[in-house]
């Protein structure tokens, strides 16, 4: 079941976090419209004496964009994906304007699935909900991206993240595609036989698109050990085949060591890279965290390692400040609560006689030295970004999938922050499951030591390549722009040496 129209009727309930007026003050901005707002080229103009474009690249990227917007009208979130790379890659198709051709077939999928998932609650009624599989580009390999299980995914929601996966895929240096998937099933409130049931009516429906050298799930939100084992047994049953075709499966059956940890870990490794090379220490650095799932959890695990002292985790009612630190134990606690109990965050407070929960808030107004948006996108806007920014922040880098706003990101490069954007900061998720892939085709299971150290090489060299393309462009160190281009050049010249399919 192919998705052409359905973008025209398509709302996200998220639309109003991503939706700015125009102002030329802020280069990523989509109107209320949910179009892109084509004033952003006007400073690529001949007369602009840097990066400028021809009159026939510049009517040509413009006729791109006027496309997307007649296509996709509507779809907030991917527009905003989408213009937040073509406002950073305007450089290369000013040296090259062979890119642009490519560009126009990389931002339609390859192939878009929606269908229906109809499933029996506990109370034998037949409760419905719609699934997405977005296969975004195979020029490097099979599709590889998550699954998400929330109540706001839709059509936009999912193509955005399909889109971002192709820069951060190819950011990896792993043979990797790009996909994205999900539903607007909430895991929340229901019992371990409602979400098994679920998953294997979805299962049921998308297995045939999937394979282990076609397209590799992975968990995202909402989607953990308990959902891909679920996924996985369904998929056995139908197919009966016992393949890597899903990542982030548990250890007793082909899962990685390292994997829950990865994107959380891996940001930090991103952030330490950085600090690095602006000789910043994290130790002794406080850290605000958002969230507290998987990413927020082994961030703070692996901010702790690094001697920094982190200081708040948040969830949907609020958050927590712990203003001396967690401690090991209190990440620890966190962990039970929320992967096993299933709890929520202000219960912490039954445990903790020093921590201050602030209900309905989010801590960006906390005073503290890094910020680490680790719960979902568009959770930093520009309000937020003038609190950091206001508290002396140094530096942000994002676990989760675009958590900042264009205003947001334009804010922290005026002030010159230190910023790890999502694709290049939070690959160590899917790096870590190229590496799961590696070790299902090879029947062999890596050591801890290992893959961590493997993790960690390939967040250095993330760093450095988006380092190298900045400075190649004169972008100094802004790794953002350096990080779209060195992913956008890398499946752009797969794309061409491969024709036009």
């Amino acid at each position: 079941m192919f998705i052409n129209r359905l973008a025209s009727s398509t709302r996200s309930v998220l639309g109003n976090r991503f939706r700015m007026a125009s102002n030329s003050s802020v280069n990523n901005v989509c109107t209320g419209n949910g179009i892109i707002n084509i004033d952003f080229l006007k400073k690529y103009n001949s007369s602009a004496p840097k990066y400028a474009l021809s009159e026939e690249s510049h009517a040509r990227v413009e006729g791109i964009v006027n496309t997307i917007n007649r296509r996709d009208v509507g779809q907030t979130e991917f527009l905003d994906a989408v213009h937040e790379v073509l406002d950073t890659i305007i450089p290369v198709f000013a040296k090259d304007p062979k890119y642009i051709e490519v560009f126009e077939r990389l931002v339609e999928p390859e192939r878009q699935i929606a269908f229906r998932v109809p499933w029996v609650d506990d109370q034998g009624k037949v409760q419905i909900n719609r699934g997405f599989r977005v296969q975004m580009s195979s020029a490097l390999g099979p599709y590889k991206g998550g699954l998400r299980f929330h109540p706001t995914v839709n059509i936009s929601v999912v193509k955005f993240l399909a889109f971002e996966q192709i820069f951060k895929n190819s950011l990896t240096t792993l043979m990797m595609g790009a996909g994205k998937g999900g539903s607007d099933f909430d895991p929340k409130g229901k019992s371990d036989n409602e979400v098994m049931r679920f998953c294997q009516s979805f299962m049921t429906e998308l297995y045939k698109y999937l394979g282990p050298d076609t397209d590799v799930p992975a968990g995202d939100i909402n989607v953990g050990a308990r959902e891909i084992g679920f996924l996985f047994g369904q998929y056995k049953r139908l197919t009966t085949c016992f393949n890597g075709v899903l990542t982030g499966k548990d250890l007793n059956w082909g899962g990685s060591l390292i994997r829950p940890e990865a994107t959380g870990y891996g940001c930090v490794y991103f952030a330490q890279n950085y600090c690095d090379y602006r000789n910043v220490s994290l130790v002794g650095k406080k850290c605000i965290v958002s969230g507290s799932g998987n990413v927020a959890q082994y961030t703070v695990e692996k901010l702790l390692d690094l001697g920094a002292i982190p200081i708040t985790l948040s969830d949907s009612d609020g958050f927590i400040l712990e203003e001396k630190g967690f401690s090991r134990e209190d990440i620890a606690f966190v962990m039970d609560l929320k992967n096993h109990k299933r709890g929520r965050l202000c219960e912490y407070l039954e445990y903790s006689k020093t921590a201050k929960f602030f209900k309905n808030e989010k801590p960006w107004g906390v005073p503290a030295d890094m910020a680490f948006p680790s719960a979902t996108q568009g959770e930093i806007d520009g309000e937020d970004a003038a609190k950091l920014i206001a508290n002396g922040i140094q530096g942000v880098f994002e676990g989760a999938n675009m958590p900042s706003t264009p205003e947001a990101i334009h804010a922290y490069k005026v002030a010159k922050l230190m910023y790890g954007p999502a694709k290049a900061a939070n690959a160590g998720g899917v790096a870590v499951s190229g590496l799961e892939m590696a070790q299902n085709s090879q029947r062999q299971q890596w050591s801890r030591e290992v893959v961590d150290e493997k993790l960690s090489g390939i967040m250095k060299e993330i760093f450095d390549m988006s380092l190298s393309s900045a400075k190649e462009y004169g972008l100094g160190d802004d790794v953002q722009s350096g990080a779209n281009i060195a992913g956008f050049l890398k499946v752009a010249d797969a794309m061409i040496q491969q024709g036009a399919v």
